[in-house]
């Protein structure tokens, strides 16, 4: 069977309801579209566990800031339509921004606590606009469950705490990143880097991994452990711009002082027209 596509809202809440009347399972993998394999494995995995496959792609502008890449974030329709195909995608949600948001839209959907640091820091407003998205395509498909990546494990977190304070009946699933042969994490937005840039990309998740290795060698300040990987950085990425580089508690988000039982370790880092995230979850024992 051929992907349906659907792209008014209503139509798609009509369609959701209906799936939920006659007892459906029904998988959602919301997606901002160019597909890479990161996005497959979420299909693939959602592919296995649901009645209805549901992809939605939507380039979400209220979680873009004014100097961000919104104009010129990738996009190649006809090839994620192929890609859902092969995935056995049931429906394809691919809405316009103008039948998501009316002109006087002002209802956000705002996570304080968790949006403090790391990506809220220096976006301010991505995670209000990621929250407010999500909540909208939650009331529309209907999902039973919800997939996305770890690589944006903030945006877990925050969608996890929206759902359980919210009391929506959606199950929030999160999923392994997965990376290019060389380590990079896969992104959409690896395609902006120069060839120069992408070969010494992958050195971004190898300063996580040094500091892994140093905290399971016994260090446990956060400040050591920092100043060896922006050294490690400087040396290898002298081309980078460094967003942020911090070891936080991966449930609360917050800066530790001290490294415990589990510390998730992230790093944004802009690499020429790219800004690029990536994170290492410690856990000792392990």
């Amino acid at each position: 069977m051929s992907v349906r596509q659907i792209r008014e809202p209503r139509a798609m809440q009509r369609t959701g309801l209906g799936w939920k009347r006659e007892g459906k399972v029904v998988g959602l993998v919301p997606t901002m579209g160019y597909l890479h394999e990161g996005h497959l494995s979420l299909l693939h995995w959602a592919r296995e566990r649901c009645d209805i496959l549901v992809l939605s792609i939507f380039v979400n502008p209220t979680q873009f800031g004014p100097a961000e890449d919104l104009d010129n974030y990738p996009s190649d329709l006809a090839r994620d339509m192929a890609l859902a195909q092969e995935c056995g995608v049931d429906v394809l949600f691919a809405p316009r921004t103008d039948a998501m948001y009316n002109p006087d839209h002002g209802t956000w959907v705002t996570v304080p606590d968790l949006t403090r640091h790391l990506c809220g820091s220096s976006r301010p407003i991505h995670f209000r606009g990621v929250a407010t998205v999500v909540c909208k395509l939650f009331n529309l498909v209907q999902p039973s469950f919800s997939v996305f990546g770890e690589k944006d494990w903030q945006q877990l977190a925050v969608i996890r705490k929206m759902v359980r304070e919210l009391d929506m009946p959606v199950r929030v699933e999160g999923r392994p990143i997965v990376r290019e042969a060389d380590g990079l994490a896969m992104s959409s937005r690896n395609v902006y880097m120069t060839p120069e840039e992408r070969s010494a990309a992958p050195h971004i998740q190898k300063g996580l991994g040094l500091l892994e290795n140093l905290v399971r060698s016994g260090e446990r300040d956060p400040k050591v452990l920092r100043e060896a990987v922006l050294a490690y950085y400087a040396e290898h990425l002298p081309m980078g711009r460094l967003d942020y580089l911090e070891l936080v508690d991966p449930w609360r988000i917050e800066p530790v002082t001290r490294i415990g039982a589990e510390v998730l370790a992230a790093v944004a880092m802009h690499m020429g027209a790219s800004r690029l995230i990536d994170n290492r979850l410690i856990v000792l024992g392990s």
